[in-house]
């Protein structure tokens, strides 16, 4: 079994917090993936829970700043 598949849950729930925190904060994923510097395609792919995709840790912390958002509350698997 290859990481990502290990793991896939892990991406999902990640991927469902971030979108959960960047529609509290009104934003879309266009406007959260251009202040993080990425392409909207992999913000909808780290948001979507039929695609467990990988992210960088770096971008994770740039994803918390931005949201105004604890690095720990991404990281809740428990919802």
């Amino acid at each position: 079994m290859d990481k990502k598949t290990k793991y896939a849950e892990k991406y999902i729930r990640i991927g469902l917090n971030i979108a959960y925190y960047r529609k509290l904060r009104g934003m879309t994923q266009l406007q959260l993936a251009e202040a993080v510097n990425i392409s909207r395609t992999h913000m909808s792919n780290i948001e979507a829970p039929n695609v467990p995709t990988s992210v960088s840790l770096d971008t994770l912390f740039e994803i918390a700043d931005i949201l105004d958002v604890d690095i720990a509350s991404l990281f809740d698997l428990k919802k």
